[in-house]
């Protein structure tokens, strides 16, 4: 059973087709990376997989059960198990909140802990980031742009979350933190049996992370196998070109 799945999904906008027959599956602790250029469609699919966007054709599934967003108990199963990790970790923290307040938002808005229960979700979110207890007292502002993107990986996985869905989660990031933040989605991957689909234009970020690649272009799937295949031996001449873009990948 597939814990998220697109099924022979179609999306448009503005009478503009952007997806066209996506299917993509998510099973229990497998990572994903979903690939291709700019418009390809990769962070439609993600809106999708959040449940903020309904397709026009086909379905989102969530344990094999089609999301429905009228569905008030359905949403709250699916936005505890659900939770995303944005490219810009200072927009996506609000400004005026303590730290504790931002983390702890999931456990209040899903009602799954109140009180003393709340803070110590939180806290063991915080550390599990590898960020000290006396962040919880401070402001996004007060942090560097690596913190706040582990503040913002507490905050997704306070609700002990079973899929992350992350888009260009380091792509804002310098390259030393890049590689502390790719080793600590690695670390709690393996610690949570979390899965993981993430969307990135950096094909190294999805060499380090992601069991398998789906590549997108103009909207369609075009090949989809092992991250390890498709960057050593890919099968379609797109999926060459944008391998081809990144010298130092594994060849």
């Amino acid at each position: 059973m597939s814990l998220l799945e697109l099924r022979s999904v179609g999306y448009s906008y503005a009478e503009r087709s952007v997806l066209d027959d996506v299917s993509i599956s998510v099973d229990a602790g497998e990572s994903i990376g979903l690939v291709g250029e700019s418009g390809a469609g990769k962070s439609t699919i993600l809106r999708l997989m959040l449940g903020l966007a309904s397709p026009r054709e086909g379905a989102v599934l969530f344990a094999d059960e089609p999301l429905d967003l009228r569905d008030r108990a359905l949403m709250r199963r699916f936005r505890t198990a659900v939770q995303p990790v944005f490219q810009d970790p200072y927009s996506s923290l609000d400004p005026r909140q303590r730290i504790d307040r931002s983390v702890g938002e999931p456990l209040r808005s899903l009602g799954l802990a109140t009180g003393a229960d709340a803070r110590a979700r939180v806290a063991e979110a915080i550390a599990s980031v590898g960020l000290d207890a006396d962040t919880l007292t401070r402001y996004p502002h007060e942090f560097s742009g690596g913190q706040r993107q582990r503040i913002a990986i507490a905050r997704a996985i306070v609700s002990r979350p079973r899929v992350l869905l992350a888009d260009e989660a380091v792509s804002a990031l310098d390259v030393t933190t890049r590689v502390q933040v790719i080793e600590l989605l690695q670390r709690l991957r393996r610690e949570s049996g979390l899965a993981l689909v993430m969307v990135s234009h950096d094909l190294s970020v999805v060499a380090a992370l992601c069991d398998r690649t789906v590549v997108l272009r103009h909207g369609r799937v075009v090949e989809t196998g092992p991250t390890r295949r498709i960057l050593t031996a890919p099968e379609t001449a797109y999926t060459r070109e944008l391998v081809a873009a990144v010298p130092r990948l594994p060849r």
